[in-house]
C-alpha cells in the first residue's frame, strides 16, 4: 500500500520536552501523514488498515480515494502543474 501525502509545513518542526504527553511520557510521531495533529500521531493511521498493498490512496477530508494515476509536473503538458487522478476525477496540484 502507499499513500500519496501533501504537506503544508515549510521547515522542520521542533519536539520539545512540553510536546511530552505527561500522562503517557512519549512523544509519538505522525509517519502515515494522515493525523490533524501533524507532526503528532493521533491515530488516524487506523483508517488505512484496510488498504490494499498494490494501491495507491490520497486521503482528501478525511476521505480515501484510489489514485489511478500520477502525472509529475516534468510530464505534464500544462505550465508545471502536476496531476494526480483519483477515482477518475483529476486533482490540480502546483509545485511552490
Amino acid at each position: 500500500m502507499a499513500r500519496e501525502v501533501t504537506h503544508d509545513g515549510h521547515g522542520p518542526r521542533i519536539v520539545t520536552p512540553e510536546d511530552i504527553d505527561e500522562e503517557k511520557g512519549d512523544v509519538a510521531v505522525c509517519t502515515c501523514g494522515l493525523s490533524e495533529a501533524y507532526p503528532f500521531c493521533d491515530g488516524s493511521h487506523r483508517r488505512t488498515l484496510d488498504e490494499d498493498d498494490d494501491a495507491v490512496y490520497k486521503y482528501v477530508d478525511g476521505e480515501r480515494r484510489r489514485v489511478e494515476r500520477i502525472v509529475y509536473a516534468d510530464e505534464a503538458e500544462t505550465d508545471g502543474a502536476a496531476e494526480t487522478e483519483t477515482d477518475g476525477a483529476a486533482e490540480a496540484k502546483r509545485d511552490g
